[in-house]
Parts: structure tokens; C-alpha cells; sequence
């Protein structure tokens, strides 16, 4: 794919001035635009390099489209919207800025705490809700969260005890593609990946009433995905810091996704704040750091049985 350099304001090389100039009265619209693609690209954990490998754009391009200097032809935002797998809308603006009701229900929501808004969402979905609540919800506990907070680990000792199987999704998704994860990126694009990863989850919940599910961490970022997972199981987000994150998964041997980055802690700060919001969507969250396998473990399991409202199974 041929690669771009060029936007409509970017300076002659050399001209540092002049790019100064630029960055410092930044058009707010063009500004704006540039912070929404860095946080889209952090919800889906992809690094500048990665996003410019998917679009055939440079990296020097995207630098500067996020910084709020250039001023990119709707083609580039195109393939922006197309990458990071979201409409065109969320590249360029707020979608609630498109009708009166819109603006109507923005109002009604706005200041609001995160409380508020998840009793807010809650109420919607029932009232749009076209089928039936899932009856088995709460006999599938989905975890959910970065590598290395604890996913695969405590999962399978929840399984154990709680005599249900134990499914990582990502291995599902493998059987369903007929090769790994890290090819179906580097074939396909991540968009053929979203919609594998679809497909597994739908797979999953139709095969199994009863199960503990470690799920991908870039889940959340694709709404219709992170819904069903929320619509048909308990939900719950294991967190960690990004220290405690690094730090696991460099013992498993295993960069990814952060292999070569020399500011692979930054970007993983961003990444988790990127999807904060979006896991803190879970039924509950449980925090892993500073704690001893046996001790996360424990206490992970007595919370999930307060809150089904059931008696923890004895040690």
C-alpha cells in the first residue's frame, strides 16, 4: 500500500519554525480530531507504528495528524476509521452533536458520575432489550483486562473448584481462523481479527451455560463484542498496575504487544488509560497487585460468591 507523507500544512523539510508555529496555534477542531485518534488507538493497544503499518500511512504523517498540525483528507480519515475498526463519525466528531434529541439526552447526562451513567445505560438497555435476559448470566464468570493481570492464572484455579470449564477465548479464536492470532493480524488486518473474535464469543456462550472465560484484552474496544460478553456473563475486570502488568509479562517471555518499543511502559500507561472506562463497565473489578498467588485467589473467589449471593466454597 502506498505510503503518505503529506497534509496540507505540513512545513518544507527543515522549515522547524515554521512547524512550531504550526503546533502552537493549533485549530481546535484539528486539535480535537487528533486527540480522538490517539485515544481510539490506545483502546486497541495499538502503538503509532502499528496504526501506520494498517493504513499505509507514515509514521511521521500520524505524528503529525495527532498532534493537531496537519490536516488530513477525508481518504486518510477513511483509513484511519477502517484500521482502528469505528465509524468515520467517532474519527471526526461527537455523534451526539448530530440531532436535537441528541442534544436533549447529552444534556440529561452530562456531569453525571460513573454510578449515574452505568445506572443510565442500564435502564436503556432495558428498554431497548429485543430478547430475553440470558438465564445462565451468572454461571459464566468472564474475566477481563490486560495481559498479565491474572487471566489465564486465576481462571483456571476458579474452574477448578467451581467444577466448570475453562475457556480462553483467544484459543477459540485460533481454531476458528485456523491460525494464530498474531497471522490473522499480519493476513487479514485487525478487522477480520474483531469479527473472529465475535464469532468465538458467540460460540462459546451457545456451547456452554456454565463456564469461566478469559477473554482478549483489546475485547472491550468493540462494542458489540464487550455487550454480549456483558449481557451473558458475570463480568470482571482483574486490574493490576502497569508496573505489575510489565513486569508479568516479561516473565512469561512475551513482549507483545510492546516487542521493540523503547517507551513500552508509556505506552501501556496509555492503553490502560485509554480503556479504563471501558472495563469499569464490569460487574465488578479486582485488583491483583501486591498480592500473593494464594491470597488473589482467595479473596477474588469470596468477592465473586458476595456479590452472586452465594457462600464461598471452603477451603
Amino acid at each position: 500500500m502506498k505510503r503518505t507523507d503529506s497534509t496540507d500544512s505540513e512545513h518544507p523539510p527543515g522549515d522547524e519554525a515554521g512547524a512550531d508555529a504550526a503546533r502552537a496555534v493549533r485549530d481546535p477542531f484539528l486539535a480535537a480530531m487528533g486527540d480522538r485518534v490517539r485515544l481510539l488507538r490506545a483502546r486497541r493497544g495499538m502503538t503509532r507504528k502499528a496504526l501506520a503499518v494498517e493504513t499505509g500511512l507514515s509514521e511521521r504523517h500520524l505524528a503529525t495528524l495527532e498532534s493537531g498540525a496537519g490536516n488530513p483528507s477525508i481518504q486518510v480519515l477513511r483509513q484511519l476509521a477502517a484500521s482502528l475498526n469505528c465509524s468515520l463519525a467517532e474519527v471526526i466528531g461527537d455523534v451526539t452533536t448530530l440531532s436535537a434529541e441528541w442534544l436533549f439526552i447529552r444534556e440529561l447526562l452530562q456531569g453525571r458520575d460513573q454510578s449515574a451513567l452505568r445506572r443510565a445505560r442500564s435502564a436503556l438497555a432495558d428498554l431497548f432489550e429485543q430478547t430475553p435476559a440470558d438465564p445462565h448470566r451468572n454461571d459464566r464468570v468472564a474475566l477481563i483486562g490486560l495481559r498479565g493481570a491474572g487471566k489465564s492464572t486465576l481462571g483456571k484455579m476458579l474452574a477448578q473448584e467451581l467444577k466448570k470449564p475453562f475457556i480462553e477465548l483467544t484459543k477459540i479464536i485460533e481454531q476458528l481462523a485456523g491460525c494464530p492470532p498474531s497471522e490473522i493480524h499480519s493476513l487479514y488486518g485487525a478487522s477480520a481479527y474483531r469479527r473472529y473474535e465475535q464469532r468465538a464469543l458467540e460460540a462459546v456462550i451457545a456451547e456452554h451455560p456454565s463456564a469461566v472465560i478469559a477473554s482478549p484484552g483489546g475485547l472491550v474496544s468493540e462494542s458489540a463484542t464487550f455487550n454480549t460478553l456483558l449481557g451473558h456473563c458475570f463480568t470482571i475486570w482483574l486490574r493490576a498496575t502497569p508496573e505489575e502488568h510489565m513486569r508479568r509479562v516479561i516473565a512469561q517471555g512475551d513482549m507483545r504487544p510492546m516487542s521493540g518499543n523503547r517507551e513500552a511502559m508509556d505506552d501501556l500507561k496509555r492503553i490502560l488509560a485509554g480503556r479504563g472506562e471501558l472495563y469499569g463497565r464490569a460487574d465488578m473489578s479486582f485488583d491483583t497487585s501486591d498480592k500473593t498467588l494464594a491470597d488473589a485467589y482467595l479473596q477474588l473467589r469470596d468477592r465473586i460468591a458476595a456479590h452472586l449471593g452465594a457462600e464461598a466454597p471452603q477451603s
